[in-house]
Parts: structure tokens; C-alpha cells; sequence
């Protein structure tokens, strides 16, 4: 019975000018690699727009993180009792359970003292209990243990008053970065005054952005049996693609109004590995040079090469492998991005079905 296994997604994105994840100045993060500065998006931010591309999936089942999480309860248990003192039921459940709210609260006394991780079926549990009247406090905390959401069982949840009701999380999203230098540039912008005087020919406002473009590599992998043992067998094929779907076609949103920087990846290549994690940015610590070819193509190569030394040397070969987008065949046959995520989705499955992972 094989107990590890891990899927692992490394992705070459091209993103034009554009400032997609600020610093608290406001400039585009960056990062010190090899020696030379690289473009920068944190791991915090590529996952944020994951969960939003979850909540745009009606199928998929996601939790709610928020201060608010006896409204959570509160809606449940109007569901069940219209006329119900709703506000202090919510309340006291979540006490039952564990969860402190913040005492200094002046405005709104069900505000908890830490963003606090929740699923709709844990929310339900919690208003079934508190309805039903129940005083056992134990009660509570199981309801808040079990039913995870797939993006709980996935990002994971630490609660800092009660770490029994922590998760684990099942993947990992590595900040992206650069595989080349880069300088950030600054936009220099002026608005207009619609309605200003003729005889004035100034602008209504000055202002500077800061920003770079760069070809991004992304990585991220999901431990599949810790996945597996939050949401069974059939849940987690199924989880591992919309994991893969929403890290391939997300992108954070900063800045996006001002630069429409909203590109696809050039190349992705994605392994399932019985062994560990494998992140090859060891194929970009030495920056890619300028060429008259960009830094897409001679990316995909430096990729392709380290990923075939680390093979040779130091890793096992993935258990299976695929790519989607040119440049990358070596490793893997291209394919298209939904034939590759039915090929993973399955190629999931029947490893936990080899697993006897019910």
C-alpha cells in the first residue's frame, strides 16, 4: 500500500506590465534570487483569487472565513426556526465550541477575535445543536471537526484559542517568481477635470504607479492521501482538479482595472510523484539572460532540463506526468488543458482506488 503521493502543478506564466501584488508602499513585490531581483507574487495572494475562482463554481463546496461566523450560524438557524433568538443561539454556540469573540468590540459584540475558517455543513451542525438546546460542550467541538469544505481540507485552519480544531493543510502554493531579472518602471498619469475652468490648463490630479512584466514560474502541490483523509476518495479526484483548474486560470486582481494584465500560462507541466514534492525553481537560479527570443521559450527549456538533471540525479521520475502548451514535450506529451485536468482527475482516482482509500 503506497502512502504518499503528491501532485505536483509547475507553471510558466507570461504577465505584461502590470502590478498584480503590492508591498505596503505600494510597489510590486519583489524578491532577491541567484543574486538578481525578480518579480514576486505571494503565495497569500495566488490563493485568495483561488477561492475566489472556487465560489464562482456552484458545484464546489467552500467554507467562509470571516470574524463573522455567527452570522453563519445565525442564518442556519433561522432555516430551522424562523422566530428564534438567532443572535444569541449563534453566539453561544461557537462558545460551546470554543471560539472567543473579541471583547473590544464596540460596535458588534459577535465579532470573534481571529478570522475563524467555517464550512456550510459545520455552520448547520452548530444551529441543529444550538436549537435542539444541547449543553454539551464536546458536542460543539466535534461539529466544528468535522465536514471541512474541499478549500478548508486544502489551505488548511488554525485556530490559535483550540488547536484541536486545526486542519492540516493539503496543499502548498509557493510564491511565485521571476525566472529572469527585472526593474520596476514607474507610469507617471495625470486625470482631467471634466468640469474645469477654460482658462485652466492644469490637470485635476498627478499621480504615479509603480510596475513590471515578467515571465512567471508558479508551483504548488497537494498531498492527496492528507487530502484523502479530510474528504474521501471520490471527493478528492475530484477537489485535485479544481485545485488544478483554479491555479491555472486564476490571477490576483490588483491593479487589474489599470493594466487588463489577465494572461494564460504559456506552458504547464504537472507530475504525480510517489515519493515527495519536487519545486524546480532550481531551474531559474541562474536568471534567464535577454534574448531576441523573450524569456518565455528559453524558460520552458531551462525547465525541461532541470527538471530531466534533478530525474537523473537526485529524484525519481514522476509516476506519471503532462503538459499543456509547446516547449515542454520532452518531459511529457502536450495536451490540451481539460484533456490533461480529466487525465489527472482520473489518474487520482485510480491511485486512491489502488490505495484501498475509501
Amino acid at each position: 500500500m503506497n502512502k504518499r503521493l503528491y501532485v505536483d502543478f509547475h507553471i510558466l506564466q507570461t504577465v505584461p506590465p502590470s502590478c498584480i501584488n503590492r508591498d505596503d508602499t505600494g510597489s510590486p513585490k519583489t524578491a532577491v534570487y541567484g543574486g538578481v531581483l525578480r518579480a514576486r507574487v505571494s503565495s497569500q495572494a495566488w490563493k485568495h483569487a483561488m477561492r475566489a475562482a472556487f465560489a464562482e463554481n456552484a458545484q464546489l463546496d467552500v467554507g467562509k472565513r470571516t470574524k463573522k461566523a455567527a452570522e453563519l450560524v445565525k442564518k442556519q438557524i433561522l432555516v430551522l426556526v424562523s422566530d428564534a433568538d438567532a443572535d444569541k443561539l449563534a453566539k453561544k454556540a461557537l462558545e460551546n465550541a470554543g471560539i472567543k469573540f473579541d471583547e473590544k468590540s464596540k460596535k458588534d459584540d459577535t465579532v470573534t477575535k481571529a478570522l475563524f475558517f467555517m464550512s456550510t455543513a459545520q455552520a448547520k451542525a452548530l444551529a441543529e445543536l444550538a436549537v435542539e438546546g444541547s449543553a454539551d460542550k464536546k458536542q460543539y467541538r466535534d461539529a466544528l471537526k468535522a465536514a471541512p469544505s474541499m478549500d478548508m481540507a486544502l489551505f488548511g485552519r488554525m485556530v490559535a484559542d483550540d488547536p484541536s480544531l486545526n486542519y492540516d493543510a493539503a496543499a502548498q502554493v509557493a510564491h511565485s517568481i521571476s525566472t529572469h531579472a527585472v526593474q520596476n518602471e514607474y507610469d507617471y498619469f495625470t486625470a482631467v477635470d471634466d468640469c474645469q475652468a477654460e482658462d485652466n490648463a492644469g490637470a485635476g490630479h498627478l499621480g504615479t504607479v509603480e510596475y513590471n512584466s515578467s515571465t512567471l514560474y508558479r508551483y504548488a502541490t497537494v498531498n492527496v492521501m492528507e487530502l484523502a483523509g479530510q474528504l474521501g476518495a471520490a471527493q478528492t479526484a475530484e477537489t485535485v482538479r479544481a485545485f488544478g483548474e483554479a491555479f491555472l486560470f486564476s490571477m490576483p486582481t490588483g491593479k487589474q482595472n489599470t493594466f487588463a494584465n489577465r494572461t494564460l500560462p504559456d506552458a504547464v507541466y504537472v507530475t504525480i510523484r510517489e515519493d515527495q514534492p519536487v519545486n524546480l525553481c532550481g531551474a531559474f537560479e541562474r536568471a534567464v539572460p535577454r534574448s531576441a527570443q523573450g524569456y518565455a521559450a528559453p524558460s520552458k527549456a531551462a525547465l525541461a532540463q532541470y527538471a530531466q538533471q534533478m530525474y537523473s540525479s537526485f529524484a525519481e521520475a514522476p509516476a506519471q506526468s503532462f503538459t499543456v502548451g509547446s516547449g515542454l514535450e520532452e518531459l511529457a506529451p502536450a495536451q490540451t488543458a481539460k484533456a490533461m485536468l480529466d487525465a489527472l482527475e482520473k489518474a487520482v482516482r485510480d491511485a486512491l482506488a489502488g490505495n484501498e482509500v475509501g
